[in-house]
């Protein structure tokens, strides 16, 4: 049939659209169990990047005791009870920005080391959906170039984003449960739209179409990168979802851009 091209199905209402983000992950993970041999050529750079970022939280959580009384020194006088709340708080403050730089930070290198292996997966998928309307030529030293500033600039937004949230995490109550929400609505936008750098870059779009093709569906952008951070703060779950990471966000790229990300029943194309 050759009349117009079915656009992807809208997803209406906020709730359903972010568990349409989480399933985007979900497929991604079945596009890795259908694909092993490539995808586990992703699971390299980010076994790299993860023995860093992993010796550095290890870090922080041995010095997290006098990190804490470190800022708190109004407290040295106070007796045992309110000195150790008020530090425990600090201290899961500090825990609470350290994740989050460590699963932004862990991203970004890891597109940066992997970035031909998780071009070739994103590239990949989006075979199997049809191939990438409107293309372009991308030399692989621009592709690098792109990476390592967008992984830069995902690594700044991180830090000033983390800074009011550590500072957040004081206040009691509040810093114990608005925050690692927050905290998480805030990552996980991050890494959507780092992750869907690949795709983007495919097309000759830029940081800027990134974000605001996004925001235009600002709910399965968040269902998906919040389902992936989620993900990298379990022990080796950012290693093991990480190829799977790059995969969805080929589906979501496709999906805000409006094209298709179904596979027909024959020949692996895409539906109409």
């Amino acid at each position: 049939m050759n009349g117009p091209r079915t656009l992807a199905a809208p997803v209406t209402g906020a709730t359903r659209s972010f568990f349409g983000g989480v399933g985007l992950l979900v497929r991604g993970l079945g596009l890795y169990v259908r694909s092993p041999g490539l995808m586990l050529l992703g699971v390299v750079p980010a076994l790299l990047s993860a023995a860093l970022f992993v010796t550095a939280f290890a870090t922080l959580v041995y010095f997290v005791d006098e990190l804490a009384a470190w800022v708190t020194p109004f407290a040295d006088d106070w007796s045992d009870t309110p000195r150790s709340l008020v530090r425990v708080i600090a201290g899961l403050a500090f825990l609470g920005l350290g994740g989050l730089l460590t699963v932004v930070g862990f991203t970004a290198v890891t597109l940066v080391i992997g970035d031909p292996f998780y071009e070739k997966i994103s590239e990949r998928v989006e075979d199997r959906l049809g191939g990438t309307p409107g293309a372009v030529e991308v030399p692989f030293g621009a592709s690098l170039r792109r990476s390592i500033v967008d992984s830069l600039r995902l690594v700044g937004l991180s830090v000033l984003f983390g800074i009011p949230l550590f500072a957040a995490g004081f206040i009691p109550v509040v810093g114990q449960t608005v925050v690692p929400v927050v905290g998480a609505a805030v990552g996980g936008w991050l890494l959507a739209v780092e992750l869907v750098g690949a795709p983007f870059s495919r097309r000759g779009l830029r940081l800027p179409d990134r974000r605001a093709r996004l925001k235009a569906d600002r709910a399965t952008s968040l269902g998906f990168g919040v389902a992936v951070f989620l993900c990298f703060l379990i022990p080796l779950g950012a290693v093991l979802v990480m190829p799977a990471a790059v995969a969805g966000a080929a589906l979501l790229a496709r999906r805000s851009l409006g094209q298709h990300i179904e596979e027909s029943r024959a020949g692996g194309r895409p539906t109409a």
